[in-house]
């Protein structure tokens, strides 16, 4: 079975997602290739690993927590599974650029290939696919959308040409499972 909570943050509503032993999946509002929520999915906003997250989510944007410390069973190929791990080796902070990220994981040609998995990266924020920018240092890219990679980027003091966290999105919209993948 799985089960899920939503929580709120200063990037909107977060969908937190569960298999009963770790974190499969965190999704924002309107995130690109994000869940539908089947039959076996249940709603549970007392689920202690999903209280676990949401305390250790709190702690990141109040810029007391720079790692996240929790189970986590990722669904993906083996080649997006090496890339996740890749990018969980990304200091707070710090940003990389695609092709570093290929040149890490062993394969400089795969730079495409990077972004595309990285793209496609079901925790994000507790893996930080938001630190993966353009070898121009331009943001490119971030399935919750620029504007919120821009804001994790400004929250660590990593966004290019600077700048300060500014959290203006709504977050009075709770994500429906229908308008997911709208």
């Amino acid at each position: 079975m799985t089960v899920y909570t939503i929580t709120e943050s200063p990037v909107g509503p977060l969908q937190l997602i569960s298999n009963g032993d770790a974190l499969t999946g965190l999704f924002m509002n309107q995130h690109k290739n994000g869940p539908e929520t089947g039959e076996d999915w249940m709603r549970d906003d007392e689920n202690a690993l999903l209280i676990e997250t949401r305390t250790q989510l709190a702690a990141y944007f109040a810029g007391e927590r720079k790692t996240f410390d929790l189970p986590m069973s990722p669904r993906g190929t083996d080649f997006q599974r090496r890339v996740w791990s890749a990018l969980s080796d990304i200091p707070y902070g710090v940003t990389i650029s695609y092709g570093e990220l290929a040149r890490r994981i062993g394969d400089p040609k795969a730079s495409r290939a990077v972004g595309m998995a990285n793209g496609s990266n079901p925790l994000s924020i507790i893996v930080p696919c938001h630190r993966v920018i353009g070898a121009s240092g331009k943001l490119t890219g971030y399935g919750g959308g620029i504007e919120r990679k821009r804001a994790l980027l400004a929250l660590e003091g990593c966004l290019p040409g600077g700048g300060a966290p500014s959290f203006s999105f709504d977050q009075s919209v709770t994500p429906s499972v229908a308008s997911r993948n709208a």
